[in-house]
C-alpha cells in the first residue's frame, strides 16, 4: 500500500502539472502514454518491442494519436485514416514474408490492440482542447467512480459483478462508484457549468461512471486471457499504463461522441 500510494503521489505531482499546462508538453505525454500502453500489449502477446511488427504497430499508433494540427499539411483529416489503413496492410503483407510465423490472428490482435489504446489517448488530447474544466470533469468522475466502487465493495460488497474476469468487483460496488460519481459530479457542474444544462450533465457524468466501469472489465478480461496480472511494470504498485487508464480509454471516445468533448 505504500508503495502504492508514493507511485500515486508521483505520478500526480508529473500528470497534473502537465494537463494544467496544456499544449505540445501534455501532448507530447499523451503520445508517449499512449506508445507504452501498446507496447503493454505486445508484451502480452508475447512480442519483441524491436520486432518489425511492434515498429509497424507504433507507426500506426501515431498517425492516430497525434492531434490534427499536426497533421495539417495532409490535404484533408481522412488522410490521417488512409494512411493507418497502409500500415494494416504492410501488417497483411507480413504475414506472407514471414510464411505465417506472424499471422492473420496476430494482425487483427495487435490492430485492434493499436485502435484500442491510440483513439483513447487521442480522444484525452482533444478532451484538453474542449477546456481544463471539461478535462477534469471526466477525470474526476472516472476516479471517483473507481475509489468509490473500490470503498463500497470493500464494506457492502456480497454479490459478485463478474468473478469469472475480476472477482473483486461487485454490484454494490459498482453502484455505489456511481452514486458517488453523481454526488462529484453535481457539485462540480454547478461550479463549472457544461456546454449541456445541469440535468443532461448528470446523465453524461453517469454514462461515463458506467462506461468507465465497463472499461475496467474489459482490460480485465485482456488480462485474464493473457494470464498476467498487470498489464506491466512501470508503475510499482499499480501495474502498468492500461490499468491505470483502462477506463478513461472507453470512456474518452463515448464523451466525444455524445458531443462533450
Amino acid at each position: 500500500m505504500k508503495q502504492r500510494v508514493i507511485t500515486a503521489i508521483v505520478a500526480l505531482i508529473i500528470f497534473i502539472p502537465l494537463v494544467i499546462y496544456g499544449g505540445l508538453p501534455f501532448e507530447i505525454l499523451c503520445i508517449l502514454l499512449g506508445l507504452v500502453g501498446l507496447s503493454e500489449i505486445y508484451i502480452m502477446r508475447k512480442k519483441l518491442l524491436i520486432s518489425p511488427e511492434a515498429t509497424i504497430g507504433s507507426l500506426a499508433g501515431l498517425t492516430i494519436i497525434v492531434p490534427q494540427n499536426w497533421l495539417s499539411f495532409l490535404p484533408n483529416s481522412e488522410w490521417r485514416f488512409n494512411i493507418f489503413y497502409f500500415f494494416v496492410l504492410l501488417y497483411l503483407l507480413y504475414t506472407v514474408i514471414t510464411r505465417n510465423r506472424f499471422s492473420f490472428d496476430d494482425a487483427g490482435v495487435l490492430i485492434l490492440g493499436v485502435l484500442y489504446t491510440s483513439v483513447g489517448f487521442h480522444f484525452l488530447i482533444t478532451a484538453r482542447h474542449a477546456g481544463l474544466d471539461t478535462l477534469f470533469l471526466i477525470l474526476f468522475t472516472v476516479w471517483a467512480t473507481d475509489s468509490g466502487a473500490y470503498m463500497v465493495g470493500r464494506k457492502f460488497g456480497k454479490n459478485k459483478l463478474a468473478p469469472h474476469v475480476s472477482p473483486n468487483k461487485t454490484w454494490e460496488g459498482t453502484i455505489g462508484g456511481s452514486v458517488i460519481a453523481l454526488i462529484i459530479g453535481a457539485v462540480y457542474t454547478s461550479f463549472f457549468p457544461q456546454v449541456y444544462s445541469w440535468g443532461t450533465m448528470l446523465l453524461i457524468v453517469l454514462l461515463a461512471s458506467v462506461v468507465g466501469q465497463l472499461g475496467d472489465l474489459v482490460e480485465s478480461a485482456l488480462k485474464r486471457y493473457y494470464g498476467v496480472k498487470d498489464s506491466g511494470r512501470i508503475l510499482p504498485g499499480h501495474g502498468g499504463i492500461l490499468d491505470r487508464f483502462d477506463s478513461l480509454l472507453f470512456v474518452l471516445p463515448v464523451m466525444h461522441f455524445v458531443g462533450l468533448i
